[in-house]
């Protein structure tokens, strides 16, 4: 009976140690799975299986991160499909890299942490190049420069530069860095003019082209589609009053894949299918080459 009772405490002991140790990893591995916060470094791990080029080629989609509301550079049309200047800008890459383009219409506050979760390959979304943004992201050759200039009505000979704008009125959208530039920067270097501000952009078109107010400031691609629609007969004058550059972002640590998307980017510059594109969505010919 004493040889019976030690085997059945031994038994009993090394059942509860064994229990005790398999509760004691379920917390280690519930750890390991949650997501790590986002970071440049995260993409390389899960890049293990070979470089991203690599993946992209051998599934055949380059996936797009983008928005899908900001027309005429992307947004969904009538037949419910992603459209616009970045649409095609991303169809003619993936092409040049043997692949289709798949859209994943994302909001813009979930941009970076979608493509440095892997959701999209890349970023085609009129993504400016910032030094902030460079210390996550990588970025191709930009793609556009997105200018913001002096708009007058198409008839208009007396405005043709920022200067002119002394003594007259220009409106410009409330609380925008558009009128802050226009109190900030232009009145102390133009001189006096008056400033009428807008709760929206239609309306100060409609009041430019009216006659109501002498000139506004904008950028004149994003305005296109309300022109064309609304027909209105505007022109933009003068040098740039600033202007900011849009690039592909991808993540950190993938130089293979950053060298096809700038060779492709240098492909379709040089072939004619970006001039092509330019001039589909904005009216006019690129002024780089």
């Amino acid at each position: 009976m004493k040889r019976k009772s030690a085997w059945s405490v031994i038994s009993m002991v090394l059942s509860v140690a064994l229990f005790a140790a398999g509760c004691g990893t379920a917390p280690g591995n519930q750890n390991a799975a949650q997501p790590a916060q986002p970071s440049a470094e995260q993409p390389q791990n899960q890049a293990g299986a070979g470089n991203l080029l690599d993946q992209v080629k051998k599934s055949g989609k380059l996936k797009v991160g983008l928005m899908g509301t900001y027309p005429p550079y992307n947004f969904i049309n009538d037949k419910h499909e992603v459209d616009g200047f970045d649409a095609d800008i991303a169809k003619a890459v993936a092409k040049e890299l043997g692949v289709a383009a798949e859209f994943v219409p994302t909001e813009w506050a979930g941009m970076i942490e979608g493509l440095q979760k892997s959701k999209f390959d890349a970023v085609i979304s009129q993504m400016t190049i910032t030094e902030d943004r460079k210390k996550a992201l990588d970025f191709s050759q930009p793609y556009i420069v997105n200018t913001v200039n002096v708009i007058v009505k198409e008839d208009n000979q007396t405005i043709t530069k920022l200067e002119d704008l002394k003594g007259h009125k220009v409106g410009v959208g409330l609380g925008t860095n558009d009128e802050q530039y226009l109190r900030e920067v232009a009145l102390p270097k133009v001189g006096k003019f008056e400033i009428a501000t807008y709760n929206d952009v239609i309306t100060s078109l409609m009041d430019l082209n009216t006659g109501r107010i002498d000139a506004t400031i904008n950028n004149l691609f994003a305005l296109k589609p309300l022109v064309d629609k609304n027909h209105f007969k505007i022109k933009a004058v003068g040098d740039p009053l600033k202007q900011d550059e849009a690039g592909i972002a991808v993540r950190k640590n993938n130089p293979e894949f950053l060298k096809a998307i700038d060779d492709a980017l240098a492909k379709i510059k040089t072939d004619g299918t970006y001039k092509e594109i330019f001039k589909k969505w904005f009216g006019v010919e690129p002024k780089e080459s």
